[in-house]
Order: structure tokens, then sequence, then C-alpha cells
């Protein structure tokens, strides 16, 4: 092993020496935005899992140059270390949430410090080493060139393929949907079934509104609404929710736009699932999940009048847990509907099902367990 102490960002390239075959230089590759790290070692199947620990969180990148299964047996390593220390329990649920995201991006930085170079064609040259040039074109595009990219973003990308290989049943819509990397997966079902069972206001035509993977477009469209137009400005997200309306047969009635929050024109029902805590995302990744300043929910309460029909309704579908963390007050959003002009005709609810609401050790769980979602059925006043 040797250090490289001269290792510089230079762009998006990351330099390192090794011995044999001395200076080496490629792209570095990060979906999260991380830094390329200042410092880097080469590692293999004869580092230790305390020394690894000792240079991740120093910053140090370790270009991996073992056998494949050993990396993923020294990430595990590296993670049982750093999830030893617990975020501390602040003294409110919002404290504790801010001390928990602050341990999440040092858990994060500390884990993505093991790094693999794929070589061009997105070939990875390691003893037992799996095939991941289809995982990685689906993500990264063609690979035209040599790359370093973290271990566990890797894994990622591979895991990615296998849901899109697999997809995810959702009982609400009867069928599976597919998602793409980097695009939020429908795995809590409890909004879909509050989609699939309220009251429609006309089956003529609906927006949806930062679609994702189409999953509730393609809701509404089985549920008999003629035309849906289905609306997001990223990339992968139009390329996942057109892929699944191909898939499910839905093309015909579901339109897919490229756009920042609402279609050109009006419709009887316009819907919109926002990211549900009012948070500043650390990452791009981090979009699906939060949503700074509220931008997305106040986008959609304050301009919905403008997009719906007379007699029209919109659908807010939200979580009450940024209030119960102490991230949104009691009545801000009720205050935000009624200056938008909006009333509210029904509130449907519902409790999550899903595991974290029932870990007790979990430092947010009381606010976990009481959280509810709710679809409001907004209309004009």
């Amino acid at each position: 092993m040797s250090w490289d102490d001269g290792a510089m960002m230079t762009g998006q390239l990351m330099r390192w020496q090794e011995d044999p075959g001395g200076d080496h230089v490629a792209a570095w590759r990060s979906e999260n935005d991380a830094r390329v790290p200042g410092r880097v070692v080469v590692v293999d199947d004869r580092t230790k899992a305390d020394d690894a620990f000792r240079w991740a969180c120093e910053g140090t990148g370790m270009v991996w140059r073992g056998d494949f299964h050993h990396a993923r047996q020294l990430l595990k390593a590296l993670t049982k270390r750093v999830d030893r220390k617990d975020p501390k329990v602040g003294d409110s649920l919002t404290e504790t949430f801010h001390r928990y995201r602050q341990a999440q991006g040092r858990r994060a930085r500390i884990l993505g410090m093991l790094l693999v170079c794929v070589d061009a064609g997105h070939v990875l040259r390691l003893r037992r080493a799996p095939d991941v040039q289809a995982a990685c074109e689906a993500v990264y595009g063609p690979g035209e060139g040599r790359y370093v990219v973290s271990l566990r973003e890797l894994q990622g990308v591979l895991s990615a393929a296998e849901w899109r290989r697999r997809g995810v049943r959702l009982p609400a819509l009867g069928d599976t949907i597919v998602p793409h990397y980097g695009v939020f997966s429908p795995v809590r079902g409890e909004y879909l079934d509050l989609v699939a069972r309220a009251p429609i206001p006309s089956y003529g035509s609906a927006f949806d509104v930062g679609t994702g993977t189409g999953v509730l477009a393609a809701i509404l469209a089985r549920r008999g609404i003629e035309k849906v137009i289905a609306t997001d400005q990223d990339e992968r997200a139009l390329a996942c929710a057109r892929e699944n309306m191909d898939r499910l047969g839905l093309s015909d009635r579901v339109v897919v736009e490229r756009t920042d929050m609402f279609p050109a024109g009006r419709a009887p029902l316009v819907v919109c699932n926002p990211p549900w805590l009012p948070v500043k995302p650390r990452t791009p990744l981090e979009y699906a999940v939060y949503d700074p300043g509220s931008r997305m929910l106040r986008s959609f309460v304050g301009s919905l009048n403008e997009h719906l029909d007379q007699n029209g309704e919109g659908w807010l579908i939200i979580s009450d847990l940024a209030e119960r963390l102490g991230l949104r007050g009691p009545t801000e959003l009720p205050d935000l509907i009624e200056r938008a002009g909006l009333r509210v005709v029904d509130r449907l609810d519902t409790r999550p099902v899903h595991s974290r609401a029932r870990d007790r050790l979990d430092a947010l769980h009381a606010a976990r367990a009481a959280e509810v979602v709710s679809l409001w059925r907004l209309a004009g006043v």
C-alpha cells in the first residue's frame, strides 16, 4: 500500500499512486455530489477494518484492489463501526431529528470512502466481481472511460437494477411499478390506498404533479380517468414514468410531460404528493424526501386554483410527520390552504404500516408511531 498525500481534486478527476503502475487518474463519479477525497490509499484483502475505519473517518479515500466479496465484507465492518455511535437524543424531537440527520451525513461520508475503479465499458476488474455493465449503463450511460466510484454507490446501482428487474407489486394498482435509480420507490402503500379509494370528482381528465415513477397517474388511469397529464422535471423520473406507462399499457391515457409543477390548462382533478419534510436536501438524491422551505407544497397549494376547473378538486397527499417533528407549525398547512382561497372538502386519513413506525429503538419512534398520512380534498371557496 502507498500513500498519495498530494492527491487533489482536479475538476472531476481523482489522482493517486500505487505500485506497480505509478500514477493513476480516473474520472470521479458520485450521484450524491460527494467531494473527491483529498488523500488516497490503496487497500486490499490484507487491510484491517480498524485501519480502514480510521482512514475513512479522516476523509481518506481507499481504492480497493482485492477480492470483490472481501470488499463487501470490509464495507459491512465499517458499517458496524460507524453505527456503534448512535445519534444523541436531543431535548426535543426537532433537535433529535437534526442530530439524526447529522449522524446520517457522517455515516454516508465515512462509508463512501471505500472506492472501486471501473474501467471503460463499465468493467470491474476485481476477483469474483459481478458483471456490472448493464446496471451501470442504465444509471450512468455509456461507459466511455475509466472512473472511480464508492462501493456503497455501486451496490445501490446493482440493487436498483434488481428492483428494476423485479418491480414493486402494489395492491392499490393491482399491478407492478418498476422504479429507476434515483427515483423514489412507492414502497409506502398507505398513501396509494388513499388515492385508490377517494371519490373522483370527474373522469374526464386529471393532472399528476411531480409524478416520479408515475404510480399515481397509473392508479388514476386504472380507476377510469380518460386522460392524465403527469409532470416532472427530473429526467430519470420522466424516463421511469414513461417506461411504466408503456409496460402497463396506459400510454394512450397518460401523457408524461417535463415541466416544473403544473402543465398548461385546467383539469377537474389535480393530484400532488410532495416530499413530506421541509428540510434542505444535502444531496441530489434527497430531493425525493425533502422539500426545502416547503417549496413544492407551497407552489401546489398557492397555484392550485389557477389550474382547477369549476367544481374541480385538488388532492394533496401528505404526512403530518413534519408537524410532529416540529419542522412545520400545527396550523401552517391549514393557514396556507385558507390564504390560497381554498376550502377542505374532506380529509382521508390513514396510519403508516412500515416497520420503522414500530421500531422502539428508533430515536424518532414517538413521531413515527403517531404519524398520520392524509389525502386533503381541496376546492375553491
